[in-house]
């Protein structure tokens, strides 16, 4: 079983920082791409930041210049570097991960990190 586990949000004035990280754990053979989304209650989930496992990485226009996503393969983990943040990013963070486990490939969802930016 593979478990996909955020950490990492609070709450921040705006012009600050934040790091969240992800974790995947359990069986698996590959992790291919990583990604980070975020959703607003009554919204759609829409994508912030990815990485493929060859390292090459797409952002949102709204964040680009401001975050950065980065993966240590050898800790399973995807991170997210957010700076000069404002109270538009606030949200809930999910981190998804496609992920090989026991020759089957299936996306994973984290459950989840409230990120609030105040103004």
């Amino acid at each position: 079983q593979v478990q996909v586990v955020e950490s990492g949000g609070g709450l921040v004035q705006a012009g600050g920082s934040l790091r969240l990280s992800c974790a995947a754990s359990g069986r698996i053979d590959t992790i291919n791409a990583l990604g980070w989304y975020r959703q607003a209650p009554g919204k759609q989930r829409e994508l912030v930041a990815g990485i493929t496992s060859g390292g090459s990485t797409n952002y949102a226009e709204s964040v680009k210049g401001r975050f950065t996503i980065g993966r240590d393969n050898a800790k399973n983990t995807v991170y997210l570097q957010m700076n000069s943040l404002k109270p538009e990013d606030t949200d809930v963070y999910y981190c998804n991960a496609n992920i090989r486990s026991g020759g089957v490939s299936w996306s994973y969802w984290g459950q989840g990190t409230q990120v609030t930016v105040s103004s």
